[in-house]
Formats: C-alpha cells, structure tokens, sequence
C-alpha cells in the first residue's frame, strides 16, 4: 500500500511508445502501461522526450493515459538530444535535469523508467541512480507473453540499496570481512579498536585512490600492511603494476634523487648510463616510501609534484617522464612536528595526511600477542615444514611474561617474531618446554635491559622535564627514570601502580596504587598519560 504519492521519471519510448490509431490499444506501450497497473498508483509521470520531433507523439500520451488514469498527472519536459546514443551527452543531460529538479523526498517517492530510451540512457540512469542524484528506486516495464487490449505486462521496482537484499547483504558482509582479514594476514586480532581501523582502511582501499599516511612506531606492520593493501587492489583490478617498496631512510644525499626519479646520462660524475628511478617502476603500481620524514626537502619538493602532476623531470633531464602510482608512506616520527622545526615540508603532509592511520604497537595491543603468536607459529611451520607447539604451562608462561610490564617490546611484531622462531628452533620433538621459555625469557629481559640503560630513560627525563632537568638530583633522577619507564610501558596508571608497588600491596601497606604514583609524579608536575605521549613521540 502506497502512503505517499508516486512519480515517476522517464523517456518517452520513441519506438516502443510510436504505435498510432485504434490498434494503437492493442501494442504495449510502457508509458502507457505505466497508467494500467492496480497495484502501481502513479500520482505524477514525468515524460522526457525532444518536443521538436516528438511533440505529436506525446500528445498522444498524455491523452491516452488521460483515458485510462485520469488521477495520473503527466508533465512533458523539452529534452534535446542531438546524438542519444553519445554517453558523455546523455549522461550530462540527465545529471543536468536532476540538478535542476525540485525532489521532495519528505513527500513524494520516485521510480525511474529504465524501460525506454536507448541502452546508453538505460546506463546512465542506472549510474546516476546509484550515486543518488536521483533518490529513486528503478522500475523495469515488460510486455506479456502476448499483446492484447487491456494487459499492461509485468513491472519490477530495483532498490539499488543492496542492504535492504538480505542474501546480498549477507554476502556483501562475508566479503568484507574475508577482505579484512586478508589486511591481517589471517591474524584473528582481539583489539576492538586496530579491527575497526582494518575495516575503514579496507573501505578507503577499495573506494580512494588517494596518499594514504600509515603511522606507529618500528616493527608495527606497516610495510605488510602496504603490501596487504597492494595485493587486495590487485585482486579487485585497480592496480596492474607492480609494488615498490622505499626506505627512505636508505637514500642519502645525491644518490637520493637518483634513486627516486632516475637520472639521465651524464647527470653527475658516475652517471654513465640513464635510471629510470623508482617511482617510474612503481607506474600503474603502489609505491610504499616507508620512514618518509627521512626524505631530505629536494626530495619531498620533486615528489609533491609527482603525486600531483603524475610527471617529474628525472635528474640532470629536461623532458619529463610519468608515473600513475598509488602512495602509502609509512613513518614513525610525528610528522607534524618536523614540519613546525622545519624538516618536512607543509604542503606535502598536507597531501599525505588526508587518509592518516596509527597503528599501534605490541604493548597497546597486549590482547593481540596471542593470535599473533599462533600466527609466527603457523608460518614456522609453512617455512620449515615442521608444526611445533607449546605445552600447556610453557605457554601459559611465555604469555604471562609477554602480556607484563616488563616485557617493553621495542621492535614490535617483529621482536615477537623473533622471539617465536628462537623458541621452535630451540624445542624438541615438536614441543616447546617451560625450560625454551625461560631461557628464552632471560634473553629477552638481558637485551631489553641493556636498551633500557641506553639513552632511553634520559631522553623521556628531557622530554617532560628539559630545563628544569638539571635541578632534579641524581638520586631521585635516577628513580624517576626507573617510574617513567614503567608508566611508558604500561597500558594504565593502575597498571603502572600494581607493578612500582607490588611489595606494598603484598604487605596491605598500600591500598591505592593508582593515586599513590599520581602524587608521586605530582611533585614533578608529571601526570601519566603526559608521559604516555611523551614516549609515543620518541
């Protein structure tokens, strides 16, 4: 049952509509047709037709339904095409007329004809259909088996919102999630944020062709996410060239610019033969520059001009070359900053940083260690064509260690890949024991430690503290340094507090960890997520 009025949007057929006296009654006409339903009470038609050479003909129409549904209104619009078969015209003539009608989708439902008109405007209104510069359904007119007076035929009404098709949903929901899975490399991740995150890369994926700015610190994912990404647009055919990967933090001085943008013969000393550079390789490909705040300013000029332009000159040439890629650049400075001191420049982070990603590392993803270990140890297995597996306690423990404060993680994915391949190397007869672990583990804190005694602790010290650095004594520096570290690394101040006040709380000495260690880092006019940004940015 219709609750508001109808109308509905077409071409006159010029062929199927043309049928002319008495016997016109007995031929199918789907404008016509229009008016004959029972169940399709159209309010309103909106007839397009060239009046010029048409005008007799709609007339007709307009009198013959007239005839057979007086409640029907019918307005004739003066529609000139001077090629119906041309795309470009039809398609620009149409987008034109939705333009300019005043759609009340508040009172009145539309349908579009796609009955009449050529293929080329059964396209078009498909196209414009779908992008919604028509808020309509489609309708699709068919004659019956056998044409008699009276017998409208069949109609269809086509919703292109494929949600409301629950197979078709279902299936459309199946693919994204296969496809978002695939961004995964199969890892079933726990983390409710990175999941989301994979979901709208996915989107921005497969609809944008635009930069995309993936940030996170070492060892994160970035590059098999690029690649993940490169290998999801192949599949779908938007890309059929090849994938390239860039550290930029490889390229230095004058051999940067060649490397990127090629050179011709006799650019420089040495230049004995022409380069095409990578970024002519990466034509019709993905170009990943990862670490791309290391791009020295030449570099970051020639290739803002490459993402926009499509062409650059290669070095020491004056006739450019071009190269239609996709970027992904990958970094895990905080460019923003370099642009303030001066090291990146504005304009090309402004091009960059419209589709912008975190992703975040081991430690804020503590949920996601251990399919990320069935993960490392499945590829073992593919690798070196042997499964291996943990006891139970063995694995209990290894994930205790993992999941804690103490376990900093500073490469990422990549030191627990690491670590992983270390222990099914070390197990025997395809079991990895308590003893592989903690031997294992030893190993872990004695490298950790040793960065730990490194320059880190006094570069989160200046970062929070700079000058007023120098007037902290070294008894408490070097406590304050021990609590930063743990704050860093911990995923919330209660954390942090169980960890700094384990003996206490085990003597019921201290009920409150969390409020404890706030008022500590109160008298350093310190707070704890201050610290948390601090040791993201480093």
């Amino acid at each position: 049952m219709q609750n508001r009025p109808l109308v509905v949007i077409g071409f006159v057929g010029t062929v199927l509509d043309a049928a002319d006296g008495p016997g016109r009654w007995e031929k199918w006409r789907p404008s016509v047709a229009l008016g004959m339903y029972d169940d399709l009470l159209v309010s309103r038609l909106e007839l397009l037709v060239d009046e010029r050479r048409f005008n007799k003909l709609a007339g007709r129409l307009r009198a013959d339904l007239a005839e057979v549904s007086p409640e029907t209104q019918v307005r004739i619009h003066d529609f000139f095409l001077s090629d119906p078969w041309d795309f470009e015209q039809v398609f620009a003539a149409l987008h034109e007329f939705a333009r300019n009608y005043p759609f009340d989708t508040e009172r009145e439902d539309y349908l579009v004809h796609i009955s009449t008109g050529t293929h080329v405007a059964q396209i078009c209104w498909f196209l414009l259909t779908e992008a919604r510069f028509f808020p309509a359904r489609l309708l699709q007119t068919s004659p019956p088996p056998k044409q008699r007076t009276g017998d409208p035929g069949k109609y269809a009404i086509i919703d292109l919102d494929l949600a409301r098709y629950d197979r078709i949903a279902q299936r459309f929901a199946r693919e994204s999630e296969d496809t978002a899975n695939f961004l995964k490399s199969g890892i079933a991740t726990r983390s409710a944020t990175f999941n989301r995150m994979i979901e709208q890369i996915e989107r921005v994926a497969i609809r944008s062709k635009a930069p995309m700015l993936l940030l996170g610190p070492t060892g994160a994912g970035k590059s098999m996410l690029a690649r993940n990404l490169f290998e999801l647009k192949q599949r779908r055919h938007a890309l059929k060239g090849r994938f390239v990967e860039v550290n930029c933090a490889t390229l230095r001085g004058d051999g940067a610019g060649s490397a990127l943008f090629g050179h011709v013969r006799g650019a420089f000393t040495g230049a004995q033969s022409e380069r095409a550079g990578l970024l002519k390789s990466a034509d019709g490909g993905l170009l990943f520059l990862d670490e791309i705040g290391e791009l020295g300013l030449d570099e970051q000029a020639m290739l803002l001009r490459a993402i926009e332009d499509k062409r650059f000159p290669p070095l020491g040439g004056d006739r450019e070359v071009s190269s239609d890629f996709q970027l992904i650049a990958g970094t895990n400075r905080d460019l923003s900053v370099a642009v303030l001191e001066g090291r990146f420049r504005e304009d090309l982070f402004a091009r960059l940083n419209l589709w912008t990603f975190y992703l975040p590392g081991l430690k804020e993803r503590a949920e996601d260690i251990e399919p990320n270990l069935d993960f490392e140890l499945e590829r073992f297995a593919r690798v070196h064509s042997e499964r291996i597996t943990f006891n139970r306690e063995a694995r209990e423990r290894y994930l205790r260690f993992a999941m804690s404060i103490e376990a900093t993680w500073p490469g990422n994915f990549r030191d627990l890949g690491a670590s992983i391949t270390r222990m099914a190397t070390l197990a025997t007869q395809g079991r990895i024991t308590v003893e592989v672990v903690d031997e294992e583990t030893a190993r872990l804190r004695r490298l950790w430690g040793g960065a730990r005694r490194g320059a880190g602790d006094d570069a989160l010290l200046e970062a929070l503290l700079g000058d007023e650095l120098a007037g902290v004594d070294r008894f408490d520096r070097v406590q304050l340094a021990e609590v930063l570290r743990v704050c860093a690394a911990a995923r919330s101040a209660s954390d942090a507090g169980r960890s700094l006040f384990q003996a206490s709380r085990e003597k019921r000495s201290s009920s409150n960890d969390a409020d404890r260690l706030r008022k500590y880092l109160k008298r350093f006019g310190l707070d704890f997520p201050q610290i948390q940004a601090a040791a993201r940015r480093l």
